[in-house]
């Protein structure tokens, strides 16, 4: 009995199929060719093991940024809301930064030494975390400055720092909170001489030329009557940004048999990433927190 053509065609596609598929290491020797030598150039840039990684990012040319798109001097809540919004999608997507910290232009973010994302390859780590922030930077402009356009994209340099001990990343944050302390300062006195002392931006750099920060606090209070401690915490601190467990409740309308609907309020915890405004050179603040560091080896 002859077979329908159709079936002799299922047939004879089944067997041509079969027999086109080269086996797995087939496909892997023909994947290899004449040119794959030039992976040898690539260098390993692995990161030590038992040590923090920092990536900190810094605003390339930002003051120009900031001019062209008038940002508020000395500080600009809109523009430093958003630089940690974008640090908050970062740690988002990576959840093994366990701290960061941003002041300025510029971002911290630390993580964990047990951290294997990317197997701890600097360049990975680091331009992960560059373009996260800057497409967050850019997606989330609206948000913080309305219709105010943005005249053009953003720049970010990174780089990469290993610190292995408690004592050396506390050290680092620091530091990079005394930075921000002393340019905050800085630039709280040399504004407010311009925008309420009359003075011009050239005038305002020689009278604060060789002060230390007493004189700058002293030019604040007995000029303009300005107490530089009671300035906007996070102005002077910097923010920090870090997990914890917080309770969430909601409400939701439920349907009871014989009682009808009722309302009914569920409470769940859950990870989030928290922002503080505080002293994080002192113990108190990682008495508070001893979760952050991992214990050195």
């Amino acid at each position: 009995m002859l077979r329908p053509v159709s079936a002799l065609f299922e047939k004879f596609s089944r067997i041509s199929c079969h027999r086109s598929l080269p086996s797995t290491s087939t496909v892997s020797a023909m994947a290899k060719s004449k040119y794959e030598y030039v992976r040898n150039f690539e260098t390993d840039d692995t990161c030590l093991r038992n040590c923090y990684i920092v990536v900190r990012l810094d605003g390339r040319n930002f003051h120009k940024f900031a001019d062209q798109h008038n940002f508020t001097k000395p500080n600009d809540d809109r523009a430093l809301g958003l630089m940690s919004r974008s640090a908050r999608s970062v740690m988002e997507d990576l959840e093994d930064i366990a701290i960061a910290y941003g002041q300025s232009d510029e971002f911290s973010f630390v993580f964990k030494k047990s951290t294997n994302w990317f197997k701890r390859r600097a360049s990975k780590l680091m331009t992960h975390v560059a373009s996260q922030f800057s497409s967050s930077y850019v997606f989330f402009w609206k948000e913080y400055f309305g219709e105010q356009p943005l005249l053009y994209p953003p720049g970010f340099d990174g780089r990469v720092v290993l610190y292995p001990s408690n004592r050396n990343l506390r050290d680092y944050l620091s530091w990079r909170q005394a930075d921000c302390h002393i340019n905050n300062l800085y630039n709280t006195a040399f504004w407010t001489l311009v925008q309420k002392g009359g003075l011009s931006k050239t005038q305002a750099e020689e009278r604060l030329n060789g002060t230390l920060s007493g004189d700058k606090n002293e030019i604040l209070f007995s000029e303009f009557n300005l107490n530089y401690n009671n300035e906007c915490a996070l102005h002077r601190k910097g923010t920090t940004l870090i997990w914890e467990k917080v309770d969430e409740t909601s409400t939701k309308k439920i349907t009871v048999p014989k009682e009808g609907e009722k309302e009914v309020t569920f409470t769940r915890t859950r990870r989030k990433v928290t922002a503080h405004y505080c002293d994080i050179i002192a113990d108190s603040f990682w008495n508070e927190h001893p979760d952050i560091l991992e214990e050195d080896c």
